[in-house]
């Protein structure tokens, strides 16, 4: 069996069952086929998998789900601590070891004895049957033990999740996803906080044939998420009308603020709460705080910049780690840097920027009808 640990949701009050109940909807989803069962103790879940379950597979999805903050593989057995000593022997009679310690925890206090006693007599156990050393600061192999109301659980290895909050319980976003490297990461973000994130892409037809990039960003961010939907919008024309009449200084600016506005009529559309990017103060251009301000006062929805504060060796790092960086690498040309100054304004004023607009008139709703829209799940 699977012993899930959750941690934020724990503190969730009043409100907890419900994180609960999605936590375990979401597990079941992800594991579908391999699953025989869910149940539900205080503070753990219990997942009761398949004989012949592909226990590596198990851990891959596991380890990707938002809401977990931990899990071992198990094995349950009676609240009795004959049950639990010879449980511990069989659990690690395989293993290559010299040095161990016992680390138990008794939820269930009518249990008769303490967690110290439990500690000393399963470690009794296994160090007169075993031969093996106790070392209680750095052990090879610890066994954990966790008592519960009807049962014990006992395992050897507490593996780590990704915490946050279950898939869906905040409601839905419009995430901007470009080629680069910093907006994968925002969505991965917003997604682990609970967001239903609806991606959309912006490309220029005339430099990119198609975008198979970024499906493959968005397929492997749907592992996180286990379904996706994704809007790919063509916009060469509306940037070349662009080109025609606004400085190039002015065109990256004018490009973003357009996007916004469209990304606007998604989130009415999607019923969506907010709309996030991949901003991060100060790092290139277009994000010097003068014009993010002006970029984002094109939005009537809250605009979401999880990244604002970090550095692009923090961003980076976190890429590394949940895959998007060599995806995000590979070679892609960007529609935001199409036709645009090599050094463009830093201080945009948005009376300037919304001049500007009214000379080029494109209806964000036009485009979007041309829109091509594509469901990705796990």
């Amino acid at each position: 069996m699977i012993l899930i640990h959750y941690g934020e949701i724990g503190l969730k009050g009043k409100n907890r069952i419900k994180f609960e109940n999605l936590l375990v909807k979401n597990i079941r989803r992800i594991l579908n086929e391999e699953v025989v069962k869910i149940s539900r103790e205080h503070g753990r879940i219990l997942v009761f998998e398949k004989e012949n379950a592909d226990y590596e597979l198990l851990r891959k999805k596991l380890k990707k789900l938002p809401g977990i903050e931990n899990f071992s593989f198990a094995v349950q057995t009676p609240c009795n601590i004959d049950e639990i000593k010879k449980n511990s022997l069989k659990l690690i009679k395989e293993e290559d070891f010299k040095s161990f310690k016992v680390h138990a925890k008794r939820g269930n206090k009518s249990f008769p004895l303490t967690s110290i006693q439990i500690n000393e007599m399963v470690g009794k156990e296994i160090k007169n049957k075993m031969k093996k050393e106790v070392n209680l600061n750095n052990p090879e192999i610890t066994i954990y033990i966790e008592i519960g109301k009807e049962n014990a659980y006992i395992y050897k290895e507490k593996i780590s999740g990704i915490g946050g909050l279950p898939t869906g319980m905040q409601g839905k976003v419009i995430s901007l996803l470009s080629g680069g490297i910093d907006s994968p990461v925002a969505s991965w973000m917003m997604i682990k906080r609970g967001c239903n994130v609806i991606f959309l892409h912006f490309y220029n037809e005339t430099i990119v044939s198609y975008p198979k990039k970024i499906e493959e960003i968005i397929q492997l961010l749907t592992e996180t998420q286990i379904e996706s939907k994704a809007y790919f919008v063509r916009i060469g024309d509306f940037q070349r009308e662009v080109i025609k009449s606004v400085p190039a200084k002015y065109r990256m600016l004018m490009y973003r603020r357009f996007m916004n506005k469209i990304a606007n009529e998604i989130a009415k559309k999607e019923k969506a709460k907010g709309i996030v990017t991949g901003d991060s103060i100060g790092q290139v251009a277009s994000q010097t705080l003068d014009n993010i301000i002006c970029i984002y006062s094109s939005s009537n929805f809250p605009v979401f910049s999880p990244l604002i504060g970090l550095d692009k060796k923090e961003i980076i790092n976190i890429a590394k780690k949940i895959g998007t960086y060599e995806i995000s690498i590979k070679p892609y040309d960007d529609c935001c840097s199409f036709m645009v100054a090599k050094h463009p304004v830093i201080k945009a004023r948005i009376e300037e920027i919304e001049k500007m607009e009214k000379r080029v008139y494109f209806s964000p709703e036009e485009i979007l009808e041309k829109a091509e829209i594509k469901k990705f799940v796990i």
